[in-house]
């Protein structure tokens, strides 16, 4: 095996978990409440973030519909790491095809950490006309480095400010079908 290839086998051996799937959960179901309270009968685009958002936007949209609130599904696959650990510039994968023009945006992430891909993301929402563009973070990391004025409306759990992942995050693009959240030994 090529030092390259970062086994996820090898990060859990130098990992813990962090949240565990019964607090992810509980979290989900909360802000689910708090979402379909505040939208109330209006039907937002939730707007993923790929590939991160993926399995949070999955629960949380059906936690949502149990609520009795409905949503048009989008996607934004942008991002800063491209398979790396450090944050680089964003690029844009994959823009959204909904029209945003007057309506209400619900987007969805794995985790708000500086926050440069979502403040990105939620600023081109803003330019296409939405009128309202939310973020619900299934986590938030613990530190004082986020864009300033940038904060998640909906957040599941918060993790400390260490190398995450599992429920979506990714360890060398690997480790994302983890039920729990780890983060990386100090």
């Amino acid at each position: 095996m090529s030092s390259n290839e970062h086994p996820i086998k090898e990060a859990l051996a130098n990992s813990e978990i962090v949240v565990d799937r019964d607090t992810i959960h509980d979290g989900i179901s909360r802000i689910a409440r708090e979402i379909a309270s505040d939208y109330g009968d209006d039907v937002p685009v939730m707007m993923t973030v790929l590939h991160g958002g993926l399995p949070f936007a999955a629960f949380l949209s059906m936690a949502i519909g149990d609520e009795g609130l409905d949503v048009k599904f989008d996607y934004a696959h942008a991002t800063r790491y491209q398979g790396d650990t450090r944050g680089h510039e964003l690029v844009w994968k994959a823009k959204p095809t909904s029209k945003l023009e007057g309506r209400r945006v619900l987007l969805t992430d794995d985790i708000l950490d500086e926050g440069l891909t979502l403040a990105a993301i939620r600023d081109w929402c803003l330019e296409q006309g939405a009128k309202d563009v939310r973020i619900a973070a299934l986590s938030v990391k613990q530190h004082d480095r986020a864009i300033p004025g940038l904060t998640a409306d909906y957040v599941a759990v918060e993790v400390p400010d260490r190398y995450v992942f599992g429920f979506g995050m990714d360890y060398y693009e690997q480790g994302r079908n983890l039920p729990d959240i780890w983060a990386l030994k100090l």
